[in-house]
């Protein structure tokens, strides 16, 4: 819960949970900080055992953790539901799906 108290991770989570993955520009340019800012943030998700990543040539991708507890996808899937229609959440999904030039996505869901 303590990693939820943070915005700019509980944002970053909302939003690999709509997504499934993201690289880490996608949520520099949604969520508007630098690239330095957004990696410690993941990696203190990633060293909780909340986010793992992958890496695909020059980026780096994250999604929640595979093997995480059902009980911690329905807390996830509580905060995405009540996150709807809030903002800053809206704007952020907004946000990533006008994204140009982004990298392996065709469209949002």
């Amino acid at each position: 819960m303590k990693l939820l108290a943070d915005e700019t991770r509980l944002r970053s989570l909302i939003l690999l949970r709509r997504e499934g993955e993201l690289c880490v520009c996608e949520l520099t340019h949604t969520l508007g900080l630098s690239q330095p800012t957004i990696s410690r943030h993941l990696a203190t998700l990633r060293e909780a055992g909340v986010v793992q990543n992958r890496r695909e040539g020059l980026w780096m991708y994250y999604s929640l953790y595979q093997d995480l507890n059902c009980w911690a996808h329905d807390i996830l899937d509580s905060i995405v539901q009540s996150a709807e229609g809030i903002e800053p959440y809206t704007s952020d999904q907004t946000l990533l799906c006008n994204m140009p030039n982004r990298p392996g996505a065709v469209c949002c869901a």
